[in-house]
């Protein structure tokens, strides 16, 4: 099945949903409420060094819409639907579509505690560090959004939570694997050689539609936030080494995403002591090829701290210190740039009427040259339209860092009008 069939899967279940209210309320299901918001953005991305690979263009630009419906009726249960475009004139990759939420809602009460049930394509996010989301598996990446791997793509699943006062216990099966979407040809920040997004292959033999099930237990005790998690199922990042790569009609190699069942246990935990947060995220995976298509079991974890000085000089204004340590124990056989590094960075909230803040980071691999600096401005200018400005400068690269070296031309300037109704 081709990618670009493949959200009319997730389009056709919310279309199912639609239907399955719209009878509910023929048959005398009142309706109690019903909102529709969401949001226009506008943006432009510019290159400012050329490609390091042919075709490679230096602007991007384009806009998203991504509206959201919510229904609810006289009973609780609920209703929404959220769709996501993006159109994009830099990579014909980034020009996609995606049904990020559709899922009913029913929920209810068991002894002392309540459950709630959510059916349908739902996104979940798990873990507590700035730099890096080790233990956040649910989702698949949308890796053409951003580079930071926090955009995610709609999953569908049975979402079952159960929450009392002995913490929050969540069951998920996870009914169909999304691909990773990778940037194209003339796309920036991807591998040397494009990944192939039309053949795909699983070890499993039932492909994508392997069953995967997820766990997660959550509780508070006193100043501590505890999660604990598993997953076992398809990986959500693709091995690009577990296959050879193939030409195309132009004669260019292209990677073969390769997808394998994995287990994962992973952990998170955040410590507030009045103004300091202080956050691990940790993981061990099995079953997952390396950089070199070798399965190798590992550990991996992100640990670090946060303090901020509230009001400074007397004013409103916050400021926040971030410190974080990177570390995947395959070292430089990781499929990430994580592997051995230190991530810094100042964050600073105005708290005016505008939400005006910023934040400037540093990542540092502690093996390598390699440094990489992000400047991120946030401000509202009118009830409606806010605005994004953002910056990725890659300020040095070591050769012998192998995952950050294909990327080293790919410093970016970035800015986003966003109109939200």
């Amino acid at each position: 099945m081709r990618r670009a069939v493949r959200p009319l899967i997730l389009l056709a279940a919310s279309l199912v949903l639609g239907q399955f209210l719209t009878a509910g309320a023929a048959s005398g299901i009142e309706v109690a409420d019903h909102e529709i918001s969401g949001r226009l953005a506008l943006e432009g991305r510019w290159y400012y060094q050329d490609g390091a690979y042919p075709g490679q263009r230096s602007h991007a630009g384009g806009f998203v819409v991504e509206p959201n419906l919510y229904v609810e009726d006289a009973e609780g249960r609920s209703l929404t639907v959220a769709p996501f475009f993006r159109y994009d004139a830099g990579d014909r990759r980034r020009t996609h579509f995606d049904v990020r939420e559709a899922y009913l809602l029913m929920l209810g009460e068991v002894g002392d505690g309540e459950w709630e049930l959510r059916l349908g394509a739902d996104r979940v996010f798990w873990g507590v560090a700035e730099s890096r989301h080790l233990v956040d598996i649910v989702n698949q990446t949308d890796l053409i959004e951003h580079p930071n791997e926090e955009a995610k793509l709609g999953q569908p699943m049975a979402h079952l939570t159960w929450s009392a006062e002995w913490g929050v216990l969540e069951l998920f099966a996870l009914t169909y694997h999304r691909e990773r979407t990778f940037p194209g040809r003339s796309g920036r920040l991807r591998p040397g050689f494009v990944v192939d997004d039309e053949r795909v292959s699983y070890e499993s033999a039932a492909g994508e539609w392997h069953m995967d099930m997820a766990a997660r237990y959550s509780h508070s005790f006193g100043p501590v936030d505890l999660g604990v998690s598993v997953f076992d199922g398809t990986s959500r990042e693709p091995c690009l080494a577990c296959e050879l790569p193939r030409l195309n009609e132009r004669g260019e190699l292209l990677l073969v995403p390769h997808y394998e069942p994995i287990r994962q246990f992973g952990v998170d935990a955040q410590l507030t002591i009045e103004s300091w947060l202080l956050k691990l995220e940790a993981i061990h995976r099995a079953g997952a090829g390396n950089q070199i298509g070798v399965e190798q079991d590992y550990a991996a974890l992100v640990v670090g701290g946060e303090y901020t000085f509230n009001g400074i000089f007397e004013s409103d204004v916050d400021l926040g210190l971030l410190a974080e340590w990177n570390h995947d124990g395959r070292g430089s056989k990781a499929t990430n740039v994580f592997d051995n590094d230190a991530f810094v960075g100042v964050r600073v909230a105005l708290n005016d009427v505008q939400s005006t803040d910023f934040v400037v980071s540093m990542l540092a691999d502690l093996e390598h040259s390699t440094r990489s600096l992000v400047v991120e401005f946030n401000r509202r200018l009118t009830d409606q339209w806010s605005l994004h400005l953002e910056g990725l400068f890659i300020l040095a690269v070591d050769e012998a860092d192998l995952t950050h070296y294909q990327t080293r031309r790919d410093s970016f300037i970035e800015a986003t009008a966003t109109y939200n109704f």
